[in-house]
């Protein structure tokens, strides 16, 4: 059909006109070519939904968090980059989802086992979505994304599977230089110091006392003496033998737990090494579950990495049903070491060889207050129980 307004103007013979001519030809041109690419990504992307119908997965994840400002995706803000904005990218460019799920997550319902802090690295991360299951999805994943995030394994899980929800246990570990546990007026208090036995067995008795329900109000912010969600169940806590590695004696300490809040077991390790090191006395850890409010050392987060997160009710009810998969990655233990050695153990050390985290961090435990309970402290104590009123754990939870 012609159009009016191309025919006056092609009737003038002026420079500008002719200019305006060629540009609304070429603006017709154009958008009746976007509208065909629109039309044609839109026919792509229904034959490919056709192809391969969107399924729920579960993606096994390992990622290195130096860097990062921590797991979870902040849509609209690219100021601080998370490991979700990588994966979520990944997903897009592999074919995985569409553009508009990457604006709204809620579109492939996605879910994280476990939400972690900045810098906080992870060997066995769970995410729950919808995707479409193309051919080697895996890889072509791994493809878009950054050497030190990776996909290690993925399992067809029930419709209504939430990651979240359906974990039962997180088990993480804490790396740590030796020199933490050094008394402060007996030995040395750099990569000199050796951990003994006797203070290996005072350490690992130290931690033993985290095990069972406790109320752990004094280990995270926000949370008041007599709020419920404050009280947590830690299956088990012990320190390993150490290890020399990069010029620096380490040790690994690993906690396994229903959940934890915000830098619970920074807070929960930080004054285990107040009390090895003599500042605090070993009655403040029982002391740290009641109401009053106590000071409690928080640990840097360098060396904190979420290893794995447990299914054991899930994997009982749907593991053997022959319709779905166990979610134990016991064929993905080869993949997860290898990364932890390549990619997560070698950033722990080398950052606390060039950044000294942990000895920065050990020069702060004289300005604690491990006796005093202040009457503002107090009042901070009934002021936090009226903040959490309207604060979920999902909102809380970080460790």
């Amino acid at each position: 059909m012609a159009d009016p307004e191309k025919e006056s103007l092609l009737k003038n013979v002026t420079t500008g006109d002719i200019r305006k001519a060629c540009v609304l030809q070429e603006e017709s041109e154009g958008q009746e070519k976007n509208g065909h690419q629109a039309k044609k990504f839109k026919a792509d992307q229904e034959e490919l939904s056709k192809k391969h119908p969107k399924r729920k997965v579960v993606l096994l994840m390992a990622y290195s968090g130096k860097g990062y400002h921590g797991m979870q995706r902040n849509v609209g803000s690219s100021q601080f980059k998370t490991i979700e904005d990588e994966l979520v990218q990944a997903l897009v460019l592999s074919g995985c989802i569409p553009d508009n799920h990457a604006e709204d997550m809620k579109k492939m319902s996605f879910q994280r086992c476990a939400r972690t802090d900045k810098g906080v690295s992870a060997a066995g991360q769970v995410v729950s979505l919808k995707i479409w299951l193309i051919d080697n999805v895996v890889e072509k994943i791994n493809e878009n994304l950054p050497s030190h995030i990776r996909i290690l394994g993925l399992k067809r899980v029930t419709g209504r599977f939430n990651s979240k929800n359906s974990c039962d246990a997180r088990t993480y570990s804490y790396t740590l230089p030796t020199f933490a546990f050094s008394h402060k007026d007996k030995e040395a208090q750099d990569e000199n110091f050796r951990l003994s036995q006797e203070t290996l067995n005072r350490v690992n008795e130290l931690l033993a006392l985290y095990k069972g329900t406790r109320n752990f109000h004094n280990f995270t912010s926000q949370k008041g003496p007599r709020d419920p969600s404050a009280k947590r169940y830690i299956m088990e806590m012990h320190c390993e033998p150490p290890f020399q590695q990069g010029g620096l004696e380490l040790a690994v300490i690993k906690v396994k737990g229903q959940s934890f809040m915000m830098h619970q077991i920074r807070k929960m390790i930080g004054l285990v090494i107040a009390v090895v090191k003599g500042f605090a006395p070993t009655s403040i850890i029982e002391r740290s579950w009641g109401e009053e409010k106590v000071d409690i050392p928080k640990a840097p987060g360098l060396g904190l990495v979420l290893e794995r997160v447990h299914f054991e009710k899930y994997n009982r009810r749907f593991g053997n049903d022959g319709l779905h998969e166990s979610l134990n990655w016991t064929e993905e233990e080869e993949k997860i070491e290898s990364f932890k050695k390549e990619h997560i153990y070698p950033t722990i050390i080398q950052t606390e060889i060039d950044e000294k985290s942990m000895l920065a961090w050990l020069a702060t435990l004289p300005i604690h207050d491990y006796d005093a309970t202040s009457v503002q402290q107090n009042q901070d104590n009934h002021k936090a129980e009226g903040a959490v009123a309207g604060i979920s754990d999902e909102e809380i939870e970080s460790d």
